[in-house]
């Protein structure tokens, strides 16, 4: 047990110079450098300059996209004089990472402290950076606690680099100088990480999460780059956001500053945005400065999916690089970033998956930034799976967002085509028909070409219960059929005209596969996203020789006349005047009371012809509505 006394002579009389700390390695030993933005610079650079004297020591770390002299050492020198071990659970799929791969070590965040504290992984030497120690001796690791507590607790030889400018950050990310043997007083700035270059499918991707997968009253998790700072900006009209993540950011500090990111709702560590590390630059750093309603806590206890599951609500947000048709995901660190957070994704989509009403979402581009590759991929060949395909819940792109948990190989193939860019679309239906992932009976519908309407999604309060209007897409067939099952037989009757006791798949699968175009469907849709229930359908079919379009609707008894069908119809008439349709038909029975009045609430001319007991409606678009 350490000896808190005279902590203050122990401090001075341990000073020395980073050249006399780097010194005290010995010969064939392994030495831990200090994480991410937390890198103590002056002592890796007293290091390299060292490298002539030292011999077969290893480095451990995080993994780094290097920019310091370490790994040219460690190639010049074929590792006689340093080999680097980092911790990385990616897939290497790049050819900077591919290159340096045989330093990798795969393992999940939260388990490397046991490492080190078992002394499986012994550290013989740590350089950390740490913050200046205050009245009573203590000194805060500042920006990066994650798994640099553990090395530092469990080294023998323990270097803190000390810098005025690491801010003093509270929770469990304290050492006292007791703890520490040397101390090499440096003041420079820390490493700073700018914003991503833009990316405008981001903004797409970020649109979807804000409106439909992040509830108020949640608690995010969130990786790095484009895509992860759009959904931020785009989060800021949620309400009482709690915050538990691996990488703190500049962006959820402005959230904060808002009032969007209160820590109210979370259910565990309220009042508290709890992370192990923070990544940004200078103002950021000084916003974390001894300020209380921030706690950075070792990799152990943030990534740790028993801790993540204590949380209500728990959204954990990771960017992939790609994914395969059955939803295995291949994930890596950013080329323009250092860091990624990649080897804790796997520790946060697990623990969210335990949360009370938590989820996981995976959030990739639809293609790489030259538009010329796919990231949906029909099978991930000769790389590295990050997320094993029963882990994977959500996936989104700009085109949409597919739930796979729970799905069929065949459900996840649509689901995934549906949200894929449309020039990839038909070589990955062809592919997966190949792979036996499609049954040999399906046929490429125009549905897989078209854009999902994303703008035509509301989300409305009905007799308090939430429900979803949203366009049909490909992997909905089931859902319709199973609505048709559910009506009552007058409602049957009313909709197909008989009396009907069986309802196609083939048929369900037209209402499914639209081109949003010349045919649409609308769906209302209550429950959870990708499992929803549905309780109306709204459709119109264009005839393109008179350029109007027949439109049917079907709505289970518990919801009718709440509305619904008119919110319906509302939809149907938006996309219809988008597309330049001249108007609707409908034919119904004359005892169809509800369904003429919908009809003719139509903001537009509606003329009705009798024929025995049938009734054709015909609505005008561009002609005023009879005052």
């Amino acid at each position: 047990m350490a000896d808190f006394s005279h902590w203050a002579d122990r401090y001075a009389a341990n000073r020395c110079s980073a050249a006399e700390a780097i010194a005290r390695i010995r010969p064939g030993t392994r030495v831990f450098i200090g994480s991410s933005c937390g890198e103590p610079q002056h002592l890796l650079r007293a290091l390299a300059e060292a490298a002539d004297s030292l011999k077969d020591i290893e480095i451990v770390r995080l993994f780094n996209l290097e920019t310091t002299p370490l790994t040219l050492i460690a190639n010049k020198t074929g590792g006689t004089a340093l080999n680097i071990r980092s911790f990385y659970a990616g897939s290497a799929r790049s050819a900077t990472i591919a290159r340096n791969q045989r330093f990798l070590t795969p393992v999940n965040l939260s388990a490397v402290p046991r490492l080190f504290r078992s002394r499986l992984l012994p550290v013989h030497t740590a350089l950390i950076q740490v913050s200046p120690p205050d009245d009573f001796g203590w000194m805060s690791l500042g920006i990066s606690v994650d798994i640099t507590l553990a090395a530092a607790e469990s080294a023998d030889l323990v270097i803190a680099q000390v810098n005025p400018r690491m801010p003093r950050v509270l929770g469990r990310s304290f050492l006292h100088v007791n703890q520490v043997d040397l101390f090499v007083e440096h003041e420079e700035p820390l490493l700073s990480v700018g914003e991503a270059p833009p990316l405008e499918a981001a903004r797409g991707i970020a649109r979807l999460i804000s409106s439909r997968l992040v509830e108020d009253g949640s608690t995010i998790a969130i990786g790095l780059g484009a895509t992860s700072e759009a959904v931020l900006l785009a989060l800021s009209g949620k309400n009482d956001l709690g915050v538990h993540t691996q990488y703190l950011t500049a962006d959820m500090m402005h959230l904060f500053a808002r009032g969007v990111i209160t820590n109210r709702k979370k259910g565990f560590n309220e009042g508290k945005m709890v992370a192990s590390s923070a990544i940004g630059g200078e103002a950021f750093y000084e916003f974390l400065d001894d300020n209380p309603a921030i706690e950075f806590h070792p990799s152990d206890y943030v990534n740790d999916p028993a801790v993540i599951a204590r949380h209500h609500r728990m959204v954990a947000m990771s960017v992939a690089m790609a994914v395969d048709l059955t939803g295995q995901v291949a994930a890596d660190a950013l080329p323009h970033n250092q860091f990624s957070g990649v080897t804790g994704v796997l520790d946060f989509i697990r623990g969210a998956s335990l949360s009370p009403g938590g989820k996981s979402i995976l959030m990739m581009p639809s293609t790489d930034r030259q538009g010329k590759k796919s990231r949906i991929v029909p099978l991930l060949r000769d790389t590295a799976v990050v997320v094993p395909r029963s882990d994977v819940q959500l996936v989104v792109t700009e085109y949409g967002a597919v739930n796979l948990f729970g799905k069929s190989f065949q459900e996840r193939a649509l689901g995934l085509i549906s949200i894929a860019h449309p020039d990839f679309r038909d070589e990955l239906f062809f592919q997966a028909k190949k792979l036996g992932l499609l049954g040999g009976e399906r046929t490429l519908h125009e549905t897989l070409h078209g854009v999902y309407p994303v703008h035509l999604e509301e989300t409305v309060e009905l007799h308090g219960e939430t429900i979803t209007i949203r366009p049909a897409k490909p992997v909905d067939a089931r859902r319709i059929q199973e609505h048709f099952y559910a009506l009552d037989p007058e409602d049957v009757v009313a909709r197909f005209f008989h009396e009907r006791r069986s309802f196609d798949r083939e048929e369900a699968e037209e209402a499914a596969q639209v081109d949003y175009v010349r045919d649409l469907t609308m769906l209302a849709v209550v429950g959870e996203f990708g499992f929803g229930r549905v309780v109306g359908v709204g459709e119109y079919l264009l005839d393109p020789a008179s350029n109007y379009a027949e439109i049917a609707f079907s709505i289970h008894r518990p919801y009718q006349r709440l509305g619904l069908g008119r919110l319906l119809l509302r939809k149907l008439e938006a996309a219809a005047r988008e597309h330049g349709i001249a108007g609707f038909y409908a034919y119904t029975a004359a005892s169809n009371t509800g369904m003429i009045r919908l009809f003719q609430s139509l903001p537009c001319r509606v003329t009705t012809a009798i024929e025995g007991d049938m009734v054709t409606l015909r609505a005008h678009f561009k002609e005023p509505a009879s005052p």
